[in-house]
Parts: structure tokens; sequence; C-alpha cells
């Protein structure tokens, strides 16, 4: 094979990934072919990187798949992945519903037969079951049909196939008895069956949709385009993707950048809490480096394009949000690491059944009979749903107190975390400037402010606006209100001149404050402050008081970061860009740190994909919450409390629903051996194990309390 310096990258979809025998079969059996060095699965995802040989073609790399029993394309040449995985849940969703209503109705036939129905009587109620369930069954257990048949075409096996061979198996004896006028049949056990595991299968989609959401929402924060000059001095509109390095763009008061680049003329301030986390403007001369996505607040700069489309920094940071998340998708969850002995264990166990009751002399109706109930009762049911009940409870009463899990791995991962790092500027303060001189101010004074801050959309000009109003002031009557860029709003009060913008200080003094001003004369500043959250403090107090370490990890200066650090006693990193972010991160995970990462803004992205877990404010941008295993709502920051006991909790109940399937197949699977459990029988109690699963789960809804 070449070297690791020939090799190339190459990721594909592989939408049939659902548990730890996956990953370790493609992991393990991709690299068995010359042209893949090495694969990595991306569970959440759904996606298999390849580091491949220059020469390997694609329809060769989706053979190596095939004969593993895996359907793959090449990532962005098949079908739009978000909509496959959205017919996939829709699917799912209507099997449930499907394998529900048949499986009540061939219960209530099932009544008559249990009654004492002989005859005609019961050949009639079983002829109709039979109209029900087997529709139902080619209907609903597609989903495992289809895995299994891949599987065993390609000489594997999974979980899908005893299940599948139970279902047939149940059916197809439940048909026998059915046309010979048996007493007995199955119908209403192998319809149970399937209704328990598609419940059990679509919660886990669930939860698996709510971690889903990529890097895309990273290019809504980009200009769409930008208007380029020519050399005679007019201009054209570029779109984004079609900007190139050397072009020159005149960028707008108020207009995102499309393109990093280089400032040819002008001057102005930018926002870039977008990249830094940086709350307050930033100035940028002549020769200053801006970046695509930040806003230009105050007036119109002309800008050399140094890096458009995939080279921009926002775009290192997607990549950097991608190889995150990448090795958090690697987390196998308790579900998926217990299912890995499953199939094997209930192949054996069913075969040994029916080898043994032959040779008893049962004969092979007798034998299958008992093999059937083996394989009903050994169903993964209460397996299957020990950690989807628990997380979807956990999930809604979280969801009643402002926090949104979206992904149930989230909560065993939360459930680990020993040390939290959290972003200042929209995590621990709520994010938003805040006027602090507003009781000096004279009543002139507040209604004039209100009435210049009413006609701008500047960021100050709207905390102006809202706490103005909160205190009842009204807008003083002006005419002629202009807003000019770079300098603020002007207008004509009683024949004066009023006028309010940055106090008049050097530019590149980033100090939140506004100046009125009145017939060219200062009568009034007003500073501005980013507040923390009513409860932070108590939060980060509780946070130690369950055993987690906590640290600030913030892009702002060290001088806006130390207030906040002495007030809630903690220590800080500051100025870090989104790569120090990363490096921390993985310098506290080699030291053995569960690391919970907690940030709002697009440069805390790749740091909230890296953390073991993480969770952004309601107020984060797109791509925090995105990233984010779990969003809070609202100013306070007790949810973060909340939710780590909760996954706590959670993690005690999943637990406890594992010792219970457990104890149900130690006591159930030796009477089925023993053919003392009819198929229909196997089936009750295999649905009893899971009710009981789901009853233990629900106790979660006073774990909070």
């Amino acid at each position: 094979m070449s070297g690791a310096a020939a090799l190339v990258e190459r990721d594909f979809a592989v939408p049939d990934i659902r548990c730890a025998g996956c990953i370790a079969k493609l992991e393990q059996g991709l690299v068995r072919d010359r042209r893949i060095a090495a694969a990595r699965v991306n569970f959440t995802e759904k996606r298999v990187h390849l580091s491949c040989v220059p020469d390997a073609d694609v329809p060769d790399l989706i053979g190596a798949f095939s004969l593993l029993g895996f359907e793959a394309h090449l990532l962005g040449k098949g079908p739009d992945e978000a909509d496959a995985e959205a017919a996939s849940s829709r699917a799912l969703l209507s099997a449930v519903a499907v394998s529900g209503f048949a499986m009540m109705n061939i219960m209530l036939l099932s009544v008559s037969v249990w009654s004492g129905a002989t005859g005609v009587t019961r050949d009639l109620f079983h002829w109709l079951s039979a109209m029900i369930a087997l529709p139902t069954i080619a209907y609903a257990g597609r989903p495992f049909f289809r895995s299994a048949w891949r599987a065993l075409s390609h000489r594997h096996t999974n979980m899908d196939v005893p299940i599948s061979i139970g279902v047939l198996l149940v059916s197809a004896i439940s048909l026998y008895e059915t046309l010979t006028h048996g007493a007995h049949a199955y119908f209403d056990g192998a319809v149970m069956l399937l209704f328990f595991l598609l419940c059990g299968r679509w919660f886990d989609s669930v939860m698996r949709d709510r971690a889903r959401g990529g890097v895309a929402a990273l290019l809504r924060n980009m200009g769409t385009g930008a208007l380029v000059l020519r050399g005679e001095g007019s201009g054209r509109w570029v779109d984004a993707t079609a900007l190139e390095p050397g072009m020159v763009m005149l960028v707008a008061a108020g207009e995102r950048l499309a393109a990093d680049g280089v400032v040819l003329r002008g001057e102005s301030r930018f926002d870039l809490s977008l990249l830094t986390g940086e709350s307050a403007p930033v100035a940028a001369h002549v020769d200053d480096q801006v970046h695509a996505g930040t806003l230009n607040l105050d007036a119109p700069v002309r800008v050399r394009v140094t890096a458009a489309g995939g080279d921009t920094a926002i775009a290192d940071i997607a990549r950097l949000m991608g190889e995150a998340a990448q090795g958090k998708s690697r987390y196998v969850r308790i579900a998926d690491r217990a299912a890995r002995l499953y199939a094997p264990a209930v192949h054996c166990l069913a075969l040994a059944a029916f080898t043994s009751w032959m040779i008893a002399g049962a004969g092979w109706h007798q034998s299958l009979l008992i093999s059937a109930a083996v394989l009903i009762i050994t169903c993964p049911c209460a397996l299957g749903l020990a950690v989807p009940a628990a997380q979807i409870v956990a999930a809604g009463e979280l969801m009643r107190r402002g926090v949104l899990i979206k992904d149930g791995s989230a909560l065993e991962r939360l459930a680990e975390v020993d040390l939290a790092l959290i972003d200042k500027t929209g995590t621990l303060t709520l994010g938003r400037p805040v006027a602090l001189d507003l009781d000096a101010l004279g009543f002139h004074a507040e209604g004039l402010l209100l009435a210049l801050a009413q006609a701008s959309r500047h960021p100050l000009s709207e905390a102006l606006r809202r706490d103005l109003t909160a205190r009842g002031v009204q807008p003083e009557p002006v005419e002629s209100v202009r807003e000019m860029p770079g300098f603020g709003v002007t207008a004509m009060w009683k024949g004066l001149a009023v006028s309010v913008g940055r106090p008049r200080q050097n530019l590149n003094d980033s100090a939140l404050a506004t100046q009125l001003s009145i017939d060219g004369e200062a009568v009034a500043t007003v500073h501005f402050a980013d507040q923390l959250r009513p409860d932070a403090r108590s939060a980060i107090d509780a946070l130690r008081a369950q055993g987690l370490g906590a640290t600030i990890l913030s892009g702002d200066r060290a001088e806006a970061v130390a207030p906040v650090a002495r007030e809630l006693a903690m220590t800080a990193q500051t100025s870090m860009s989104p790569q120090d972010k990363l490096a921390a991160i993985a310098r506290f995970g080699s030291g053995g740190h569960k690391v919970l990462m907690i940030g709002d803004g697009l440069n805390d992205g790749p740091a909230l994909a890296a953390g073991h877990a993480s969770m952004a404010p309601g107020s984060a941008s797109d791509v925090g919450k995105n990233a984010a295993d779990c969003i809070f709502l609202g100013d306070r920051m007790m949810p973060v409390v909340d939710t780590i006991r909760m996954a706590r909790s959670t993690q005690a109940i999943v637990r406890q629903n594992f010792a219970l399937a457990i104890g149900y197949n130690a006591i159930a699977v030796p009477l089925a051996f023993l053919g003392l459990v009819t198929p229909l029988i196997a089936a009750i109690a295999m649905s009893g194990s899971s009710l009981i699963v789901v009853g233990n789960a629900l106790r979660l809804k006073r774990a909070l309390r």
C-alpha cells in the first residue's frame, strides 16, 4: 500500500448503521480491503470516513461496503441525507401505528378463543386474525427483514436475524395451525412482538434525529455575495461561491462579509462575536484582516479578498466541528455494547432447544414451537426499551424545565462529566448589553435617547430601546431623523440638532458606550455592560457540589473576563481561538477528565462538538445549537445543574432496567427451553417485561423533585 502521504480521504453515507456491531464490522472489515488504509464510523451521522489509496474507484469502495452487507453512497452523491433520515423516521412511525392497531384488533379476536370458542367459530377467528396479521407482518416487519436478509446474504448475522426468524416461524406455525383446524394460533404474539420492537427502534430514532443537524448552518452566517469593484470603478454583484482571491469587495455598513480579506480603504468597527465571542465591536483599519461572517457595523470599507469559499476562517471552523464530532460519535452506548452478544446467543439457544427436543422424540412440530418460544421469549424488547424509554422520560421532564435534549446518548455522557469548561459572553452572561447609567439621565435626555434609538438597529440602540421602554419612558418628538453609518443617529428637536453615537474618543477604543449631544454639546454618556445570568453563582456552586470543576474558556480579552472570574471565583483562560479551545479540551481529556463544554457562539462550535458532552443556551447561534447535545432556555443557568442530576438518575434507571431484563431472561428462558411456555405466553411474558422496564423508567418523573 502507498505511504500515508499518498492516501486520499472519502466520506460515505451508510444508512444501515444501527449498533456497536455495525461499527465493529465496518471498521474491522473495510480495512481488509487492500485499497483501504483506515475506516472510521460516525455513528450519529451514519457516515464512514475512509483513508484509501488514490487509485481506489468509488464503485470498488462501495463494493467493499456491499461485501459486509451495507449499502453506501459517496457523501453528496446519493439521496439527500436529511430527507432520507426524515423518510426513515416516518416509515418507522407508520409501522408502529399499523402494528399497534393490528395488535389491538387481533387481541380482541383472541379473547374469544381464550374464552373457549371451538370448532367453526374458533377457525373463523383464526382466519380473521391471519387476514389482519399477515399483511401487517409483511409491512411492519420490513425494517427487520431487510436488515436480516442483507446480513445473511453476505454470510453475516445481526440482531435482526433471530427477530426475523422468530416472527416468520411463529407466523408459519400459526398459519399451519389455522389450515389444519388446530387449537392454537399465535398471530397475536407475532404482531405484539413487532409492535414492541418497533416502539423501541422508533424511540431510538427520535433521539438520534435530535442529534443531527450538521455544520451547514454555518453558511447562513456568511454573506450571500458581495459588490465587487472593477478597475474603472463600476461594480457588479458576485455570489459568494464565485468570489476569488484578489477581487475587491465594497462592504456597506450593516453587511456581512462573504469572504476573508484585508481592508484596502476606509475604517469601521466589526462585530466579531460570531468568530471570537468578543462582545464589544472591534475596529478595523487599512491593512487589517477581516473575516467572512463578521458584520460591518459603522461605515463602508473596501476589502481585497484573500480567501473565499472553503478556504475561509468560517469554513475552517466547520471542518474542526466535523472532526471533533467524529470523535464523539464513536462513543458506543450501553445498549449497543450489550447487544453485541445477543444474536449468537439467541441462535445457539433456539438451535439447542430444537435439537434437544428432536432427540427426545417430540417431533418437528413440537420442537419448532419450543424453539419459536425460545426465540420470542429472548426477544430484545426489554433490552431495546431499557435505554430509549428512560431517555424519553428524562428528556420530557427536562423539556418541562426548559432543557432540550438532542441526543439520548448525551445523557450517558453527561452522567460521566467531571469538569465544566464555560464560555463567558452569552453563556455565563446574558450576551446582550444592558445600560448602566439610566438613573442619572434627565427627563428630556431619556426621551431623546429613546426617540433616536428607535431609528437604528445597532446593538447598543436596541439595548437602549429595550431598557428605556421597560422604564416606561416616552420618546420625545423629533424630526428629520437620519442614521449616519459610523457616526450614529441625528435629528432635529425643538429647532436644535441632536445626535447619539460613539463618544468622542479614538475609534479603536472598543468600550461599550454611547453619547447624547444637543446642539453639538455632549449632555449625557451611557455605558453598557453584559450582565451575569441571575443565578450564575449558585449554579457554579451547585456544579462544584456535584463534583464538577469549573473553568472559564473565553475568546474575550483578559480585562473583560477578569470581573466575571472574580465574582464567580473561577479560573479563566482568555483570548482563545476555536483551535485554542479544542486544544484545551484535548489537554484536559488526556489528563483523564470528561469535559462538559458550555458555549453559545460559532467560535464555540468545534469545542461543543469535541467535548465529552456539551450544552448551549437558547440564545446561542444556530451553529452553537447544532453542535451542542443539549439546549437550555431562558436566562437561568440552574437547568445545567438539573440536566446533570437527571443524567445521573437516568443512568441509574438504565442499569436497573438491564438488571430487570436479565432477571426476566434468567427465569423465562429455562421455562421456554423445557417446553413449559407456548409462543403466545412467550409473547405476553416478553411484553410484560417491556412494560416493567417502561414503568421503571417512569420513576424518572420524580428525579428532580
